[in-house]
């Protein structure tokens, strides 16, 4: 009677402190990364914008954004066309960058996250490539029902379409099988090019230029009209993506286990695809084609924060910011008086990354026979 009560107030103090211990490591380890990928965005912002044909001084892009905040610090650009070159030119474009490599990210996380597969990502199930033949449509035509916001619609209705069709044909009881996504891909990439080829067919010198800027993704050009239609969408996206997390890691036990602590599955992997089309648009409708963002950087965010979505979600978005910051910089950079297309410089890391993938999950499901 008297060995229960004396054993049970040891135990209980053995393990109290160690809870809050924990529970402040992983805090401090959550503040940690996600203060680190803020600080390395501003820095690859900041450099991003000084650095091109037109070199600026990092001290002088920052002393200009303060000055137009109304602050007398710092210096301004000294030569006389670096003020309009930042502003028209430099910081529309890796503002551009921020938002689409964060979208992209967000984007891949979330589709992991709602297909239970690691290979899930825009721009290899086709998704992105849905998108971009919805926008190809509205060059071609010359549609103008919603202003400026007509190619981020349609490639928004693009990317809803392909996201619907990957989930619907991919899924077999309950789950999604590493070949049936990426057959589902490899088809959908198919109609999609074919697609494209199509509207290339039927559209002039000028339409089947911008088609072809579609399929190899840049940011040459980035206006801020553009980025005012792409910041709603991308911000939108990412702040459903976090509010989605927590049910997220509650999907991953399994159907019936997230159905017995109350979420509605099907709402949520809907909704989650709504978010993922929204995203994938935001990314799509004025950058083109991107493919691997939201691959790699959701990979490499598990490998330092684990599984948790969310953490997940927000430092994928910061990390994808910074990765195509700086990828736009290397393409800006790379030859001089040359401008590489940025999408190819993703799938230059991407492919052989998901070729790496790829034989991970064989091996870890134990062969696909």
């Amino acid at each position: 009677m008297t060995a229960t009560p004396t054993a049970a107030p040891p135990a209980a103090g053995r393990t109290a402190p160690a809870t809050p211990r924990t529970a402040a490591r992983v805090l401090a380890g959550r503040v940690g990364l996600l203060g680190g990928l803020g600080v390395a965005l501003l820095v690859a912002l900041v450099l991003g914008a000084g650095h091109g044909q037109l070199d600026v001084p990092p001290n002088e892009v920052v002393g200009s954004v303060l000055h137009r905040l109304g602050l007398d610090w710092g210096p301004v650009p000294s030569h006389p066309q670096g003020e309009s070159t930042l502003w028209q030119v430099r910081f529309p474009r890796v503002a551009m960058a921020a938002l689409a490599g964060a979208a992209l990210a967000t984007a891949g996380a979330l589709m992991q996250g709602v297909f239970g597969n690691p290979l899930a990502e825009p721009g290899v199930v086709g998704v992105s490539s849905g998108a971009a033949v919805a926008a190809a449509s509205v060059i071609v035509l010359d549609l103008t029902f919603a202003g400026t916001w007509t190619v981020a619609v349609c490639a928004f209705l693009g990317g809803l379409v392909t996201t619907v069709l990957v989930y619907v044909m991919s899924r077999d009881g309950g789950r999604t099988e590493v070949v049936t996504l990426v057959l589902t891909g490899i088809a959908l990439n198919a109609v999609t090019s074919a697609g494209l080829a199509f509207l290339m067919f039927l559209g002039d010198t000028q339409a089947r230029e911008e088609i072809v800027f579609w399929q190899l993704g840049s940011l040459n050009g980035s206006r801020w009209e553009q980025v005012g239609v792409v910041a709603p969408l991308a911000v939108g996206g990412i702040l459903v993506a976090l509010l989605l997390a927590p049910r997220l890691d509650l999907l991953a036990l399994g159907d019936r286990a997230a159905r017995h602590v109350g979420v509605d599955v099907e709402r949520l992997r809907m909704t989650t695809i709504v978010a993922v089309a929204v995203l994938t648009a935001a990314a799509v409708s004025f950058c083109g084609i991107i493919a691997f963002v939201g691959l790699v950087v959701p990979h490499l965010v598990r490998l330092v924060a684990g599984p948790g979505h969310r953490l997940l979600v927000p430092a994928s978005a910061l990390g994808g910011a910074v990765l195509l910051v700086v990828a736009d910089l290397w393409a800006r950079t790379a030859i001089e008086y040359a401008d590489l297309p940025i999408g190819m410089l993703t799938s230059l890391v991407g492919g052989p990354f998901f070729f790496w993938l790829l034989r991970r999950a064989r091996r870890t499901a134990g062969g696909w026979a």
